[in-house]
C-alpha cells in the first residue's frame, strides 16, 4: 500500500526507563560510542554530533519486565560508515559481548544487549542501488553470517560513533501482529517494506527498508508496563503532517494526548510513540 504518512517522516529519540542510569549510560557511552549531551541525576541525553538519539530515565522501582510483556525488541544505531560499525565491534569485543552479527543484504549489522536488557542493533546501509526490490515493491533482506574478521580490518580505532549517527529503526516486540498493523499501518500511515510469513512486518515511512519493525517472535502476551522502552519518537516535517497525523488516529477514535511540538499515543500494547514536528 502507499504510504499516507509524509514521506519526509523519520525516526527521533528513544527513551529507556532504566533502575541504574549510571551503568547504562557508561555503556552507552564506552560500548555503543554515543556522546553524554547533559544528564541532571534523573535523566541523561546522548546522542552523537550534538544531536540526542537516547534518552535514559531513572526509575529505581520499575520493575524487571516480564518475560511475556511486549515492548523493544532492538533500538538501532545507523552509523555512516562501515568503518564505524568495525570501530563498535573493536568496542564491543573489549568491553562488552557481541551476540549477534548478520548481512542483510541492505545492511550489515551488529547486535548486543544492555545492562538492563533492552536490544541494540549498530548497523550500516549499503548503498541503496544495491538493494533487491521484489515485483511488489518490498525490498529483500535476509539473514546472512556476516564476516566479522574482515570487518575488524575497517577499523579506525574511534571510541564514539560519528557525526551524523541516528536512529535508524526502532524494533518491536508485540502481542498481535495483526493488532499492531492496524495501528502502525492502517492508521498511523506507514508502509509495508517486508513480511517474514505470520510473525514479522517492516515498515517505513517512505522506500527505506524499515523505520519500525514488528514481531511475535517470542511470544509476547502482554503490554508493556515495566522496565524498558519508555517511548519512541516520529518526527514529521511541518504542522500540516503533524495534524493530519492526529486527525487520523481521532478518526480511527484512537485517543491522543497533546504535547509541546506534538503528542503521544499508545500502541495496541500500551507501547507510546511521541510524534513530533520538526520545526
Amino acid at each position: 500500500m502507499e504510504s499516507t504518512i509524509s514521506p519526509e517522516t523519520t525516526v527521533g529519540r528513544v527513551a529507556l526507563r532504566v533502575n541504574d542510569l549510571d551503568r547504562v549510560r557508561r555503556f552507552y557511552e564506552t560500548v555503543v560510542g554515543l556522546e553524554r549531551l547533559r544528564e541532571d541525576g534523573e535523566t541523561a541525553v546522548l546522542g552523537a554530533g550534538g544531536v540526542p538519539l537516547l534518552e535514559l530515565v531513572a526509575d529505581a522501582d520499575a520493575p524487571v519486565r516480564r518475560r511475556t510483556e511486549a515492548g523493544l525488541f532492538h533500538t538501532a544505531f545507523l552509523v555512516p560508515s562501515r568503518s564505524a560499525v568495525a570501530d563498535a565491534l573493536v568496542r564491543i569485543e573489549n568491553d562488552w559481548e557481541l551476540s549477534g552479527a548478520s548481512d542483510h543484504r541492505v545492511s550489515e549489522a551488529l547486535y548486543l544487549t544492555d545492562p538492563e536488557g533492552n536490544g541494540v542493533e549498530i548497523y550500516r546501509d549499503r548503498p541503496r542501488e544495491e538493494w533487491s526490490v521484489e515485483e511488489d515493491g518490498s525490498v529483500r533482506m535476509e539473514t546472512l553470517p556476516l564476516d566479522i574478521d574482515e570487518l575488524r580490518e575497517q577499523r579506525t580505532d574511534a571510541e564514539t560513533v560519528p557525526s551524523g549517527t541516528t536512529v535508524g529503526h526502532v524494533h518491536l516486540e508485540v502481542s498481535s501482529l495483526s493488532a499492531a498493523r492496524e495501528f502502525y499501518v492502517e492508521t498511523l500511515g506507514t508502509r509495508i517494506r517486508q513480511r517474514f510469513g505470520p510473525s514479522a512486518l517492516f515498515l517505513a515511512t517512505d522506500d527505506y527498508h524499515h523505520h519500525i519493525g514488528l514481531n511475535t517472535w517470542n511470544d509476547r502476551t502482554e503490554p508493556t508496563a515495566g522496565r524498558g522502552l519508555l517511548w519512541f519518537e516520529l518526527v514529521v516535517p511541518d504542522r500540516a503532517a503533524l495534524d493530519e497525523a492526529r486527525h487520523r488516529f481521532a478518526a480511527r477514535g484512537v485517543e491522543t494526548t497533546s504535547r509541546e511540538n506534538g503528542f503521544d499515543v499508545s500502541d495496541s500494547d500500551t507501547i507510546n510513540l511521541r510524534i513530533t514536528v520538526n520545526d
